[in-house]
Order: structure tokens, then C-alpha cells, then sequence
């Protein structure tokens, strides 16, 4: 069967439609019309809000980068990449993107699917025997009253399509107070120098924070996801991103780890008393280590992730190169956990209002609770990271942005003030 077929197959049926949804148009940030283009005047307003972040320290500074119609409307730069060194932002200046690494690892988990090297309805005790023992762990109450949990058997096992849309089980330690969140940060999982095959097996040892499949749990999946393709690659994480990825789409400063001395300098520092991450470790992108952590360890500069960015935009090419047929571009894409897909959301779903989750990307599917709405587009799609990094691309309005900082205490509330600056900054 071929490749083409294999996602056919997998999920001809399951592909769930964006949903339409009325337009609303709130101080003009919602559902713009197509077509629409920006007020320079009024994109300095983006400026002036982040030179105030600076100028307060809040953060050390911060890079901005608008793309529309494959050409920049706006590039600037803001305050330092390192209050200490007070070297200018520039755009080889290196962040690290946390979380802003699943999309990337996504992407190439994809064009492997595409080759046949697995499929998204593989177990993934398939490729990592350890997960065959499994079990979830179920709160309840001990007789004395306690709260503890009780190992019961997955009703189904966990999948490689868990994995890429967080539906596996598989959680993290470092926020939440749930029994089986505690046993995560009580396991040490970040203990000495490991590589992905070891921590594989750590977190195989570890129980599912629910059934598969039932709940949308931000965690360890795309780590996970990271040492199968290892696997059916031969070669290691990185390997195979620069073969498949990187290295085609000209991401050359993207990495794990900053090794060369020479570069060290370029590393972009948060202010001194935000430096805690808050990601369970300590994480220095110029000290190597042998995990290349597929969910959250990579770093990258402001040039690379504008041709990561456009490629998708442009729907899964660029320059002429295709890296993702249009089926397997829609499928990551379009929400994989919304109504229908019997897949539930709490407190900790990230994505936030009015936004599903596709294989890898937040994807909006309505404008949300909020009154008014917060500012975007139908089906825009986004992803961020504990450091701040942040993209949002338009389709609708052949737009993307990128914001990159180093600051895990001022994201929350830098991002959605940026973003809506520059949805205010558009005019039909």
C-alpha cells in the first residue's frame, strides 16, 4: 500500500472539518475578510508596547517578524539578547523553543509516515516494547481515606496518533497536582546523561494519566514520537531532521545543542530573576546532552523559523520543494480532537478557547468564549513554548508571525497583547 493509501486509510473517515463558524468582527482583530493588508502606521504600536516591556524589564528583548504574501511587512528588534552582555538581537540570535519544537518533530514524523516507515494506528509497543506493560493509573480513595491509584490495563493501547495530537496518556511532572503528575516527578526522569532510548523506557515505566484516546494531556508524547522515528530511521533525532527537514528547508542554526564556542555568544538569556523555565530541568541550550528531546529541546534563530513558518503557510512547501503532500498537510491541520473525536478537555487543554488541536498545531476552529473574541482567523494555526516563542499563521491572509523572547513569567501576557496589536494593525 502506498503511502498516499496508508493515509487514506488511517483517516479517510476520521479527518474531522474545521468547523465554520459565524464571522465576528470585534475592534476589527476577529475574522477579517481575506485580502486584507497592513497599516505600517499602526503596526508601530507593536513596537511601542515591546520597547515598553524593556524599558520596565520586563523582559531583555524580544525579535518580531510579520510575513504577508511571501514578503516581510515588519521585522524589528528589541532591547538584548543578554542584559549582561548587552549584544543586540540580531537574526542569528539562537532561542531556545521548548515547545515550539513539536511542530518541527511533527513535521518530520509525518514525512516518514509518508515514506511507510510507520502509521499513525501503529502501537506504539510496536516500536518500544516496554509500552506493551502499560498500565493507567485510576484515582481513588484507600480505605483510610487517602488518595492514591490503582493500575488497571488500557482499554486500548496507546498509538503513534496519540502521540503527535497528546492523547497517549503519557503527561509531564512539572505542573498539576494529580497522583500519577507526582509519580512523574517523583521517578527523577531527568536523572544523569540519558539518550531517547533510555528515556523511552522511563516513561514506559511510568502509568498513563488516563486511557488513551480520552483526554487531551499535554506531556512526554512527542518525546516518545521522537525515539520511534529513531527507530525506523537508524539514525538519531537529528539526523533525521536535517536529512528530511532542516537541512532541505535551509534551517541550518536549528539544533539541540549549541556546541561551536563562537556561537555561545548569540544564545539569548531571560532576565536574570525569570530564569526558571519551570520544565522540570535545568535547561542550558550550551550544555550537551545526549537527549534530543522531539518535544521541547530544540533551538533555532528568527531566519530559520521564517522558512519553517512560510513553508507552512504555503501549505507544506516552499521554493518550489514539497515536503508535505496536501493530504498529510491537511490532516496535521485540521482539529483532531473536537467534537466527535471522543476526546475531552480540562483545565490544563492549551490550546486554549476557540482552538482545537491538529498533529502538532493548535488550529483555530471558533471564535471562542470570550466577548469580544481574542484576535486571529479561522482556521489560523499556532504553537508556543515555555520560553515565550510563539507563531501564528494565517492561511486566510497569506500571514505569519514570529515573536521570539526569553522570558517563562511574561509570555502569558506579552503573546496575546502582540497578537492583537497586529490584528488591530489590519485593514480590509
Amino acid at each position: 500500500m502506498n503511502s498516499h493509501h496508508v493515509l487514506r486509510s488511517i483517516f479517510g473517515a476520521a479527518l474531522l472539518t474545521i468547523a465554520a463558524a459565524p464571522s465576528v468582527r470585534a475592534e476589527g482583530t476577529f475574522d477579517i475578510p481575506p485580502g486584507a493588508h497592513f497599516n505600517q502606521q499602526k503596526l508601530e504600536r507593536v513596537g511601542d508596547y515591546l520597547r515598553e516591556q524593556v524599558a520596565n524589564g520586563k523582559i531583555p528583548g524580544a525579535i518580531v517578524l510579520i510575513q504577508q504574501h511571501g514578503k516581510p511587512v515588519y521585522h524589528e528588534f528589541f532591547g538584548v539578547r543578554d542584559v549582561a552582555t548587552k549584544l543586540p538581537m540580531t537574526d542569528d540570535t539562537i532561542f531556545r523553543l521548548f515547545s515550539m519544537t513539536k511542530p518541527i518533530t511533527s513535521v518530520v514524523a509525518m514525512q516518514l509516515i509518508e515514506e511507510g516507515k510507520f502509521r499513525l494506528d501503529d502501537p506504539v509497543a510496536k516500536y518500544i516494547p516496554a509500552f506493551a506493560d502499560v498500565k493507567v493509573g485510576v484515582e481513588k480513595k484507600a480505605e483510610d481515606g487517602t488518595p492514591t491509584f490503582e493500575l488497571v490495563p488500557p482499554i486500548r493501547p496507546p498509538t503513534i496518533l496519540d502521540l503527535m495530537r497528546q492523547t497517549s496518556g503519557i503527561t509531564y511532572g512539572f505542573y498539576g497536582s494529580s497522583l500519577v503528575r507526582k509519580a512523574y516527578a517523583k521517578a527523577d526522569i531527568y536523572a544523569a546523561d540519558f539518550d531517547n532510548a533510555e528515556f523511552a523506557e522511563r516513561i514506559a515505566k511510568l502509568p498513563l494519566a488516563e486511557q488513551p484516546g480520552t483526554l487531551w494531556d499535554y506531556g512526554h508524547s512527542t518525546d516518545i514520537l521522537g525515539r520511534i522515528m529513531e527507530l525506523v530511521s537508524g539514525k538519531s533525532l537529528l539526523e533525521i531532521e536535517r536529512e528530511k527537514l532542516l537541512g532541505p528547508l535551509g534551517m541550518t542554526a536549528t539544533t539541540f545543542y549549541v556546541t561551536d564556542p563562537e556561537k555561545k555568544p548569540l544564545i539569548a538569556k531571560p532576565m536574570p530573576n525569570d530564569s526558571d523555565f519551570r520544565v522540570g530541568f535545568i535547561a542550558y541550550a550550551d550544555v550537551p546532552m545526549k537527549w534530543e528531546s522531539g518535544g521541547g529541546g530544540m533551538v533555532s534563530t528568527m531566519a530559520d523559523l521564517a522558512r519553517f513558518a512560510q513553508m507552512i503557510l504555503d501549505g507544506g512547501k516552499l521554493d518550489g520543494k514539497q515536503y508535505l503532500k496536501p493530504e498529510t498537510f491537511k490532516l496535521m491541520t485540521t482539529d483532531q480532537v473536537g467534537p466527535g473525536s471522543g476526546v475531552g478537555r480540562d483545565y490544563f487543554y492549551f490550546p486554549g478557547d476557540g482552538f482545537g488541536f491538529g498533529l502538532g498545531f493548535g488550529a483555530r476552529t471558533d471564535p471562542g468564549n470570550a466577548k469580544p473574541p481574542p484576535a486571529g482567523s479561522l482556521g489560523e494555526l499556532k504553537w508556543d513554548g515555555a520560553s515565550g516563542c510563539y507563531f501564528v499563521i494565517d492561511r486566510k491572509q497569506d500571514m505569519f508571525f514570529v515573536l521570539l523572547e526569553q522570558t517563562p513569567s511574561q509570555r502569558q501576557i506579552i503573546q496575546p497583547a502582540v497578537k492583537k496589536l497586529i490584528y488591530e494593525a489590519m485593514e480590509n
